[in-house]
């Protein structure tokens, strides 16, 4: 049985005690789908709801008689054990081994589709990571929201959800000016402006703008008046650092569907459509020369400038323009997810949400990251050899891998500062988290090769009774619940979950493996549906470990 039959069972039972009128309650209010848990303390049993505290207020009735009612009801179903009452209405569910166990078939059976929902079915959205400014490689911040981007992307897109991943490429602006004075002045053999980019990638990226002019048999630009050599220098540098920055997220697993330039907005008219737009609305004023954006009105702490008195367009110009872009282009939800220094951001972007008739916080989401630490040999990592002040995505991977940097960056929830000890996560031991679970893999695997070699067929016996072990039932109950897992680490917006979630099954599944529930037989033992049912458990596990690290785009491995 199914976490979804059981809750159906519950549905069904509501219904029919409404029906022959036991239950004085309105048919309308009997949920779509009755809510279950897993208790706290697994002795309780199998599954659990508080249904019977939730309706029987509005069915007149004390709720502990309500579940009382309820647990006479589900004793007759077949596949439940027993129902027990504790507290002031809680049903506690314990499940027989045959129903529980048959669990094992029908995951084995959905293969790569079991732990998908259809909770944001039609629901397009926009999710927004990374978008680090091509002045320099990706830091370990933004390799954060790469790993967790994704990761998001994934699950919310196993949840139903049309995701759209985009990188909002940022070409326009006073740090991109910036960058390209530093490879003029790097490329003449200067001293770096005072706000200027240091580090060996300037060097690098300024020798490759010269020899690439060069070749093509363009003018040396080091040899061009100041602004000419500055535009040259920005247009290809630029170019190079993000093509630089899109190998290296590639490398890391990640790629987009759409990469957006922020200069498309002012080229395009956008920011000016929108400003209009938003004047027609009456939320936009001009004072002192400049024209303001009422987002007081909306809940921001001041009215942001949008047009500055001198005509040029102030940065939050780009982002009313962006957004309203995305909305335009068919996104139900837009959401961006941004560092650590972008809580001041919130309000106002709230604001310019509200301002063109959008819900807050529905349409328009920001998550905001928290700072990563690098620890070694029990000191912080404080800077990486060629971009001098920050630790890169190369550094990071270089360091520990892509599989073990992407589960350690997404195992814990985002809105909390981490410490990454490359030590550890570079140990092929059980405290490294992510060798935990994918070994547990490669045990399935090695299990089931094991099997194969010994004549043991899925195909040739099930019976779900026989997995009465309390070890099976620990696992079972585990992997029944990876379904409810996606689909909350979706909702919650929070795909840790789902590596805290593997940990779970992966130490179940160990605790079951040295109990000798035996897939292989000793010797010349003969081969029983025990072992063939064991077989289809050890390969429900190897499903469920698969489909949960596909989810964090981390691979499972067949060895180890």
């Amino acid at each position: 049985m199914t976490p979804d039959q059981l809750a159906d069972a519950l549905r069904g039972a509501l219904v029919h005690a409404v029906d022959d009128g036991t239950f004085a309650l309105d048919p309308a209010a009997i949920p779509a789908s009755v809510h279950i848990e897993r208790p706290r303390q697994r002795e309780h049993g199998d599954w659990s709801t508080n249904v019977a505290l939730q309706l029987a207020k509005k069915a007149g009735m004390n709720p502990r008689a309500f579940a009382e009612e309820l647990a006479r009801r589900l004793g007759d179903v077949p596949g439940i054990a027993a129902v027990e009452i504790a507290g002031p209405g809680f049903l506690n569910i314990r499940l027989d081994a045959a129903a529980a166990g048959e669990l094992a078939r029908g995951i084995v059976e959905q293969g790569a589709a079991y732990g998908r929902n259809d909770t944001f079915a039609g629901l397009k959205v926009n999710l927004e990571f990374v978008s680090a400014n091509p002045t320099g490689p990706l830091h370990i911040g933004g390799v954060r929201w790469a790993a967790v981007g994704d990761a998001l992307a994934r699950v919310l897109a196993a949840s139903g959800a049309d995701v759209t991943r985009e990188y909002y490429f940022n070409d326009h602006g006073a740090q991109i000016d910036r960058f390209a004075r530093s490879l003029v002045a790097r490329a003449r053999g200067e001293e770096a402006p005072e706000d200027g980019y240091g580090g060996q990638y300037i060097t690098e990226i300024a020798d490759q703008v010269v020899a690439d002019a060069l070749a093509a048999g363009e003018p040396d630009p080091r040899t061009l008046p100041d602004d000419e050599a500055r535009e040259a220098f920005r247009a290809r540098g630029v170019e190079l650092m993000f093509a630089e920055i899109r190998q290296s997220l590639h490398d890391f697993g990640v790629d987009f569907d759409v990469y957006f330039h922020e200069d498309s907005l002012h080229e395009s008219g956008a920011v000016d459509r929108a400003v209009a737009r938003l004047r027609e609305s009456g939320h936009m004023y001009e004072a002192d020369g400049a024209l303001w954006l009422r987002t007081t009105e909306f809940g921001d702490d001041k009215d942001r400038v949008v047009i500055k008195s001198d005509g040029e367009a102030a940065y939050i110009a780009g982002d009313i323009a962006y957004y309203l872009d995305k909305r335009e282009r068919g996104f139900d939800r837009v959401v961006i997810m941004l560092g650590s220094d972008h809580h001041g951001y919130v309000g106002r972007m709230m604001a310019v949400c509200a301002a063109f008739g959008d819900t807050p916080h529905v349409n328009l989401e920001l998550l905001i990251g928290q700072l990563v630490n690098l620890v070694k040999d029990g000191e912080p990592v404080r800077m990486s050899k060629r971009a001098g002040t920050i630790i890169t995505i190369d550094d990071l991977v270089e360091a520990v891998g892509v599989d073990a940097a992407r589960y350690a960056l997404s195992r814990s929830s985002s809105d909390q500062q981490i410490d990454l000890d490359l030590d550890l996560l570079a140990k092929a031991t059980n405290e490294n988290p992510v060798y935990y679970v994918q070994y547990a893999h490669a045990r399935t695997a090695a299990v089931g090769r094991n099997a194969a070699e010994a004549g043991v067929r899925r195909e040739d016996g099930f019976d779900a009774s026989l997995l009465d072990h309390e070890s099976e039932a620990k696992l079972l109950g585990l992997l029944a619940d990876f379904p409810r897992v996606v689909a909350q680490a979706g909702d919650l917006r929070e795909p840790h979950r789902v590596a805290r979630y593997a940990e779970e099954v992966a130490g179940a599944y160990h605790k079951w493996y040295d109990q000798k529930r035996r897939v292989v037989p000793w010797g010349d033992e003969e081969i029983t549906d025990a072992h063939r049912t064991r077989l289809w458990l050890n390969d429900a596990t190897r499903q469920v470990l698969a489909n949960a690290l596909g989810l964090l785009g981390v691979s499972a491995p067949e060895r180890m």
